[in-house]
């Protein structure tokens, strides 16, 4: 073990300098205090005392206050008290103050090195559970949902933890399936606003006079269809959040209008005329460009300027790879509890094909290859052959190599013993995961095509690419069957 910092506390100089001497041997670093109040100025002064090793009985400050203050100041400190004095009362009120041991002088070299040594186990296992607790804390704290060690999603985690407690209109920008909607959920889970509504629309799935309604509500007879007086979203959020998402499909019409109820919280419903006041936090969400929306005409500079309080970037999956085996398994076991299936594992060369993929998708389509693999696996372990094709294609060589080198039972190699070209390989490969397709769909070539993630006009053209009439395929399947 690593040596750690020891405060030794004694009147007596020549005991001061015996522990030095001997724990330095240890290679601790020991800080000396010839009186009690020396100690508890050293206590208050450093936060990084690893143990304290104190004398019981000194003129003044005595070791029960040295031990007292250190339990304040430095809760996860052990301290250890040796004394001359050795009493069983004196023992048993160290003990029940918060002691970590006990030591009657005169005591042995070794037992002070061994008390000292289990003292700094101690205090790394107290350090340990705390960081844990911390983390557990901070897991209980964030949806289960929003998976990231890596130091771009960290920074993302520490910028959400900050502005959720403020009404600030938050714009979080990246990529589509980079998970918007879901931070959009924790920054209103974490705000003051949690206990009320949530509401979420997309501005991009509705056309321009039906987003007004939704948004501001109508009043009856204000357009066709509109048979009864309707309360808009910002109404219904009353006191919580509003998540607008693809602001940037938005209207220049319609982005009038969000400027200022942005500015006042004011608006008027469709058909009438009287202004209706609400209080609720606006966070929006786009993967446009919107500068770029600004320069072409089709997005307000004054309205850019009022969403852009606080901006939140997501970043792509592909930024991030080292989240991707985190979200991988986290995806797995969603999918497997959800199907009754038990505990799932990944084969070495899906993960890897999973972590070099580049998943334009990002972490939507990530989850949906995880989903798709766990409907399709027949054992407890994801296979590469249980991923579309363009991921093995795509991800790393090391798995696809692998993977057609077993489909080739061993190095592939042609006719005349010498080794086969690449192409000649991949469409090897290609041959074994259409027949293993075709195999589990019983001869049935939509359903292949559903296993293998593409579609049926595509599996068409590469099975006539490689050779593979329908009816040789179906027969070849049929006959696993029957041999099975």
């Amino acid at each position: 073990m690593a040596g750690g910092t020891v405060l030794v506390v004694d009147d007596e100089e020549k005991m001061c300098e015996f522990l030095q001497l001997v724990l330095g041997q240890d290679g601790h670093r020991v800080v000396l205090a010839s009186s009690g109040e020396r100690a508890l100025e050293e206590i208050r002064s450093e936060d990084d005392i690893d143990v304290i090793v104190t004398d019981l009985m000194m003129p003044g400050i005595g070791g029960m206050e040295v031990l007292e203050e250190a339990r304040r100041s430095l809760p996860d400190t052990p301290v250890v008290v040796i004394t001359g004095y050795s009493t069983v009362q004196n023992a048993v009120e160290a003990m029940k103050a918060g002691a970590f041991d006990y030591l009657p002088k005169p005591f042995k070299v070794d037992e002070v090195r061994l008390v000292v040594r289990k003292a700094l186990e101690r205090r790394e296992i107290a350090l340990e559970n705390r960081r844990l607790r911390r983390e557990l804390q901070s897991i209980r704290e964030r949806s289960a949902d929003i998976v990231g060690a890596s130091g771009k999603m960290q920074a993302v985690f520490r910028l959400v933890e900050k502005v959720a407690k403020t009404d600030a209109t938050v714009l979080i920008r990246g990529e589509s399936g980079t998970g918007k909607d879901l931070i959009a959920r924790e920054i209103h889970r974490q705000s003051l606003r949690a206990a009320k509504p949530f509401i979420s629309i997309n501005c991009a799935a509705l056309p321009e006079t039906l987003l007004e309604s939704e948004l501001f509500g109508h009043a009856r007879g204000a357009f066709t269809g509109a048979v009864s007086t309707k309360r808009g979203l910002f109404e219904e959020a009353e006191g919580g959040t509003v998540f607008l998402d693809e602001i940037g499909d938005v209207s220049l019409a319609l982005q009038a209008k969000l400027l200022r109820f942005l500015q006042s919280r004011e608006f008027i419903r469709v058909g009438e005329t009287s202004v209706r006041r609400v209080d609720v936090r606006v966070v929006v969400a786009t993967n446009k460009d919107l500068e770029d929306a600004i320069e072409r005409g089709d997005f307000r500079r004054d309205l850019y300027y009022r969403l852009n309080v606080i901006t939140v970037h997501l970043p792509p999956l592909r930024e991030r790879r080292e989240d991707i085996p985190l979200l991988a398994k986290h995806f797995a076991r969603k999918y497997a509890a959800s199907l009754l299936k038990g505990a799932m594992s990944f084969s070495p060369e899906a993960m890897a094909a999973l972590s070099s993929y580049d998943w334009p998708g990002n972490v939507r389509e990530l989850e949906n290859a995880v989903e798709r693999a766990v409907v399709l696996a027949e054992g407890n372990e994801l296979s590469l052959d249980d991923f579309p094709e363009e991921i093995a294609r795509k991800g790393t060589g090391r798995g696809m190599q692998n993977a057609s080198e077993g489909a080739a039972g061993g190095a592939a190699v042609d006719a005349a013993g010498g080794e086969m070209e690449f192409d000649e390989a991949v469409d090897s490969y290609k041959r074994e995961l259409i027949s293993r397709a075709l195999e589990r769909a019983g001869g049935v070539q939509a359903r292949a095509a559903e296993i293998l993630g593409i579609k049926r006009t595509t599996l068409n053209e590469m099975m006539k690419r490689l050779g593979m009439t329908g009816r040789a395929a179906r027969r070849r399947a049929g006959a696993k069957n029957l041999d099975a």
